[in-house]
């Protein structure tokens, strides 16, 4: 039987399970920042879930998801991805515009109406931003790529996801023309930031941007499209 959180809890899980594919742990300042909420507050939720063996909690290192506590995290997410597959893919809303409208309705989903939105979609691996879609049996396919800012000058490259799915920030993506599948170069290294070029204009993207960019070379397709 599966076990029963609340809507926060369901928040709160699926961010620690982002933030630790990322980094190897959540922190709870990172954790608040991601969250939009003050840092105490946090701390609270942390100490409830721990409780309710979900996570696991060093205050000097930060916060891991515990095997239970994945297992839900993989469920949200799941529903949430198909959210925004169902957003874009039935609704025509715009890739860069479904994140939050799916923060909402990734909890109205049971596991059998999700299953029939899945079938609905065509099974679709990904969702708009390129993240994997978890299987219902909580398995995850990743496809292997690396950030952007380990590109090499001048090379083709193929954005394959996009891992922060904040409006604002897709928002200035889209406006640039990037989004999974976009190809693209590095032209140059900047202290602050990428030089970039795709779809024959050049721009310029700061770290923090590009950081959250994962592409796959070009070159190991055979060809460019």
């Amino acid at each position: 039987m599966t076990m029963e959180v609340s809507h926060e809890a369901e928040e709160y899980l699926e961010a620690i399970y982002k933030l630790q594919r990322r980094k190897g742990v959540a922190k709870t300042t990172e954790l608040a920042k991601v969250l939009d909420i003050v840092p105490g507050s946090v701390t609270n939720t942390i100490q409830h879930l721990k409780k309710r063996g979900l996570v696991k909690h060093d205050p000097y290192r930060g916060v891991k998801l515990t095997l239970k506590g994945e297992k839900i995290a993989l469920k949200i997410l799941r529903r949430h991805r198909l959210a925004e597959r169902l957003l874009t893919d039935i609704l025509n809303a715009h890739w860069s515009t479904v994140h939050e409208d799916a923060c909402k309705l990734e909890h109205a989903f049971n596991e059998e109406v999700t299953a029939l939105l899945e079938k609905k979609l065509g099974y679709p691996k990904s969702c708009p931003h390129g993240n994997p879609i978890p299987s219902a049996n909580g398995k995850m396919r990743e496809e292997e790529s690396h950030p952007l800012t380990e590109a090499s000058i001048n090379k083709p490259y193929r954005v394959s996801k996009i891992i922060d799915e904040k409006r604002e920030i897709l928002l200035i993506l889209a406006s640039k023309g990037i989004k999974p599948g976009t190809v693209l170069r590095v032209v140059e290294r900047k202290s602050f930031g990428l030089v970039l070029s795709a779809a024959e204009k050049n721009f310029t993207l700061s770290n923090d941007i590009v950081s959250i960019i994962f592409v796959k070379s070009v070159e190991n397709e055979g060809h460019v499209r």
